[in-house]
């Protein structure tokens, strides 16, 4: 009875064993590409011409993997305007510009009496954009 219940253990803790190490594999996964949003401090909603927005951006992410790199660019559909990074970069329309913090500053300067539109992407080397879109109406009043 003794030799057929050993049997039946050795049985069982072949089978838990199989089991617990069957599913098993060696391959560890790392993940790289986690989601990220660009948060912003409120801006103005009027410029007059030649006023500048300061427009202030943190990138939040919810994971980090070092090597992951961002890149920023912009399109203007409505209005004239310079825009320009905290560290003196300025913009020209759909070029790509290496965004080397996690916190920074866009300074948009209005050349328009019109309403004014400006598109901003960011996008990180995995593929994932992050689109931000600001207006800015013409203060023509005269008051300051």
């Amino acid at each position: 009875m003794r030799k057929i219940l050993s049997k039946i253990g050795i049985g069982y803790c072949t089978i838990a064993a199989l089991l617990c190490f069957g599913s098993c594999n060696d391959k560890l996964e790392i993940q790289q590409a986690y989601p990220f949003i660009i948060e912003t401090l409120p801006v103005p909603k009027k410029l007059k011409v030649g006023e500048t927005a300061e427009i202030r951006c943190q990138s939040v992410r919810d994971g980090c993997y070092l090597p992951t790199t961002y890149q920023i660019r912009y399109f203007q559909p409505a209005g004239k305007k310079t825009l320009k990074m905290d560290n003196g970069t300025a913009f020209l329309p759909n070029d790509f510009y290496p965004l080397e913090k996690e916190t920074f500053r866009l300074y948009y300067t209005s050349a328009s009496t019109e309403q004014q539109t400006i598109d901003v992407y960011v996008q990180d080397n995995f593929g994932q954009l992050v689109q931000l879109t600001f207006s800015f109406n013409n203060d023509n009043d005269k008051e300051k």
